[in-house]
């Protein structure tokens, strides 16, 4: 096999391997929200693109709740996400950063019930 043949198809394997990973927004994602930087309250969001929207879930188990709104603008790599909690609907705005490695953040602003503060998840592996 000739070299340029076998680098065209490593490009190619490598160019599947990352289109594998899919939406960007897709995966479980884990961090906090809070106030300032000693009161936070742990997250986790599990979400998937099923081709037309993102669904999800914040924190599964017993206390999950669905997203009901979940929004990628990708000029800018914007997010908006909304749910409903026990005490309170939550708003978060955020901002993919790093959106081209596979342990990419959103950090934002957080609102829960009348309390706000920012936010951080990052995508697991």
């Amino acid at each position: 096999m000739s070299h340029s043949r076998r680098s065209c198809l490593l490009l190619l394997f490598a160019v599947l391997a990352a289109a594998q990973e899919g939406h960007p927004l897709t995966g479980t994602w884990h961090g906090s929200w809070g106030p300032n930087a000693t009161q936070r309250t742990d997250i986790t969001f599990v979400m998937k693109w099923d081709g037309k929207n993102i669904t999800g879930i914040i924190n599964p188990g017993f206390d999950a709740m669905p997203l009901q709104t979940a929004v990628l603008e990708t000029k800018g790599w914007a997010v908006h996400f909304e749910a409903t909690a026990k005490d309170g609907k939550i708003v978060a705005d955020g901002k993919i950063e790093n959106v081209t490695n596979v342990r990419r953040s959103i950090v934002g602003k957080w609102t829960q019930g009348g309390r706000s503060g920012d936010f951080k998840i990052v995508r697991d592996n």
